[in-house]
């Protein structure tokens, strides 16, 4: 696992901090796993869910040409032999217009699904910035950080986040 100079830096600065600061005072630290709150919080759940409400017609539509397309790709083979040239290669080239017109739509759909997934996922996250902020500033941490190559349970208040989004609700 290779480390970036950034966090080398980081984790420099950090102990440099930790190690002036130890002498004067006790250090209140903690870590919240993003990844987790992202996954696991009442209102990441409810992004996710208005994400599938919102895109599964779309997909229910996608599959459904495809599986057209399919059907329609057998059912040439099993008619080739019998069918004249000059209709087969016409249906040959139905089928690959057909064929570029649905991935031209399924590139789309990714695309829309991937923006909105964005604008979900900034709107959780935002939250739960806000929620971390309460809770370095209510319970007086000097540092929280969200990435970290080992966090003891101590200083993990993942939990305490995603249960103060958790009360907070979908909204």
């Amino acid at each position: 696992m290779k480390l970036s100079l950034a966090k080398l830096a980081a984790a420099c600065a950090v102990l440099a901090v930790v190690a002036t600061g130890v002498q004067a005072q006790e250090l209140k630290i903690g870590y919240v796993n993003s990844d987790r709150v992202l996954r696991d919080a009442v209102p990441a759940k409810a992004a996710q869910a208005k994400l599938e409400a919102e895109f599964s017609k779309r997909d229910k539509d996608l599959n459904d040409l495809a599986a057209r397309l399919k059907a329609a790709a057998d059912k040439l083979e099993k008619d080739a032999p019998t069918l004249a040239e000059s209709e087969r290669n016409r249906r040959q080239r139905e089928l690959v217009d057909q064929d570029r017109e649905i991935q031209r739509k399924r590139r789309e759909f990714q695309e829309d699904l991937n923006q909105r997934k964005n604008e979900e996922l900034a709107a959780v996250v935002e939250r739960a910035n806000k929620v971390i902020k309460q809770i370095f500033e209510s319970e007086k941490y000097d540092l929280i950080l969200q990435e970290a190559v080992f966090a003891g349970p101590r200083a993990d208040i993942t939990d305490k986040v995603i249960k103060a989004l958790n009360a907070q609700g979908g909204k």
